[in-house]
């Protein structure tokens, strides 16, 4: 991130938030104040609400996205939402879209709030998932205001940048252009005509000339407006009209693990109508044992893979959380295979995309205790990663959604629609678009995308339960037992169980544990099964539009990572599917992008 005035350290990303004698928050680093100390609820609805003709504006809209400079206090985003729970259209979706680069921490914005009790509920919904205030993008959902929140934080130029949606209005609320210019520079203005909707509407509490031509030059017809309270004038101003929305999509979801269950809850949550075509049952493949590991991809050199991983571990705990029953554990240690792990773990502790104490390298002494067995080296604490039971997180994301239990044969673009043949019936099923989420089974729908299979078995036994750990096996607590493994058998297909994968997996379990390996021998047989894993030949996703075949998307080529990557990037393609703001800033948008192996 940049730093600020008379910064001397880049990283600095403190507001140097000052409170005044009348317990109003003031920004110390742009020697301004952050609301009206007359009324800062009264100014954001005067200003902003009013300024871009709200509630007026979303009326008749299926989905509105509103685009905000200047995040602060979260002061306008709670005003707006606070209108949206009393004015919002039936069934209608609010996408807010914020940029802050030195932002607040919620115990402060929780003080500057508490001066609006009016909208208390408002903002604690919103103070109740203040995210951790690491770099990059991150998504707060508000499902029970039919709204979300997409929080950039980091310079204002690089946000816009990175954003890929299209705003219906702007707040422009930064600080003032004479002690803030760079979030009204040229090229902030040509991204806000770039990222208009036609018929977007701006309003802002400065008309200085700067941003007056900043607008007009762009094609916005721009007007002063009185003021509030001590300010004389404000401006608005409006590009175009606007266009009619076409109707919510009918899509078809193939596949009825992680990945489907995921897109399922993406595309309903974004207003689509869902159907879920599984051949056998929700879970039949890859997320059918009793946990799963939720942890990133660790990458000390490309720093594109570790951030997409690390926003995609905070999206999936974050959901996780939310499903009663669904953690097992939290925190996984990440032992050491080799010594060079030792610098490559403090590597990746280091790196600004996570959290202050979500990566810990710790030693063999620590690890040990953690465990309650001797451990020989040391180890990366992931303390935000986690054991979950797959089961009830598929149960519960595909509860109420149309499913029908189908083999599908084929896909046919048809008048812009997709039909879908399956087995043992003549007639195709027709909709809007269709997202192949299958897993291994996506291969033999699109074999263009290259995937590979890979089989991986498993074995548990009950009784044992442990801490979360792995060093290229791995053992899960399942909440009655412990789960062991897993085997990659790379061009397997065939997803049977075998006893030499059963001895592969006691054999890795016995190197490192053999106090576990010689418990689980003594307590009799144990349950064991194998499923198909779908890779790809740079091991990241994909996730996006099939190349060549407009509606088509995919998400798969999720390897091991599939309950960590799965729910950020269902979000990416539910809002590719939807025309909505994804919530992946472009740049990781284009690592997982399928075109990469096809072009």
């Amino acid at each position: 991130m940049l730093p600020g005035p008379d910064s001397d350290d880049p990283h600095d990303a403190s507001p140097r938030l000052i409170w005044t004698e009348e317990g109003a928050p003031r920004s110390g680093r742009f020697d301004d104040v952050y609301f009206s100390r007359e009324d800062g609820l009264a100014e954001s609805r005067a200003v902003f609400l009013q300024g871009c003709d709200l509630p007026q504006a979303w009326a008749d809209r299926r989905t509105f996205t509103i685009a905000e400079l200047g995040f602060g206090t979260a002061l306008n985003i709670v005003a707006v939402l606070d209108l949206w729970r009393r004015h919002r259209p039936a069934g209608g979706r609010l996408n807010l879209f914020s940029v802050e680069a030195f932002p607040l921490s919620r115990e402060e914005a929780a003080r500057a709030l508490a001066a609006f009790p009016e909208v208390a509920d408002t903002a604690r919904a919103l103070l109740d998932r203040w995210p951790d205030l690491v770099p990059g993008f991150h998504r707060l959902d508000l499902p029970e205001l039919g709204a979300a929140l997409d929080l950039a934080i980091g310079p204002v130029e690089w946000a816009l940048d990175q954003w890929m949606g299209q705003a219906d209005a702007w707040f422009l609320d930064g600080f003032a252009p004479s002690t803030n210019p760079g979030m009204w520079s040229p090229t902030v203005f040509d991204a806000i005509a770039a990222r208009s909707a036609p018929g977007a509407r701006v309003a802002t509490f400065t008309v200085a000339g700067v941003v007056r031509r900043g607008l007009a030059d762009r094609g916005f017809a721009v007007e002063k407006r009185p003021g509030h309270g001590r300010k004389r004038e404000r401006l608005e101003a409006r590009l175009g009209s606007p266009v009619a929305q076409p109707p919510a999509p009918h899509v078809a979801v193939i596949g009825g693990g992680i990945a489907g269950a995921a897109m399922a809850r993406a595309l309903t949550a974004d207003g689509a109508r869902v159907t879920l075509l599984e051949a056998e049952r929700p879970g039949a493949g890859a997320s059918g044992f009793p946990a799963a590991l939720v942890t990133p991809r660790m990458d000390a050199g490309d720093g594109g893979i570790a951030a997409l991983y690390a926003q995609a571990l905070a999206r999936a705990t974050a959901l996780y959380r939310r499903i009663p029953d669904a953690v097992i554990e939290e925190g996984v240690l990440q032992l050491e295979q080799s010594p060079r792990d030792e610098g490559r773990f403090a590597k990746v502790a280091a790196q600004p995309i996570w959290p202050v104490h979500a990566m810990e390298v710790v030693k063999a002494s620590e690890a040990s205790d953690r465990l309650g067995l001797p451990v020989e080296t040391g180890a990366l604490w992931m303390a935000g990663a986690m054991a979950v039971r797959p089961e009830t997180i598929l149960a519960d994301w595909l509860s109420g959604i149309e499913r029908l239990t189908e083999t599908v044969t084929g896909l046919t673009q048809r008048d812009g629609r997709w039909a879908i043949a399956v087995a043992g019936q003549s007639a195709e099923l027709t909709f809007d678009a269709v997202v192949l989420a299958a897993g291994w089974g996506v291969d033999a729908l699109t074999p263009e995308l290259g995937l590979s299979p890979v089989r991986g078995q498993a074995d548990w036994a009950e009784g044992r339960a442990a801490v979360p750990v792995a060093w290229g096996g791995y053992a899960v607590p399942t909440g009655t037992g412990l789960l062991f493994g897993a085997t990659h058998e790379r061009g397997q297909t065939d997803p049977v169980v075998s006893d030499a994968a059963s001895e592969t997996n006691r054999a890795t379990l016995a190197r490192r544990f053999p106090l576990w390996a010689a418990e689980i021998d003594a307590g009799g047989p144990t349950a064991r099964r194998a499923a198909i894993r779908a890779a790809t030949p740079d091991r990241l996703p994909l996730a996006g539009a099939v190349p060549g075949r407009e509606g088509l998307f995919v998400l798969g080529g999720l390897g091991s990572r599939g309950f960590c990557a799965a729910p950020l990037l269902a979000e990416h393609v539910a809002a590719m599917v939807a025309d909505r703001p994804s919530p992946l800033p472009r740049d990781l948008a284009r690592r997982v992008d399928p075109l990469r192996l096809t072009s």
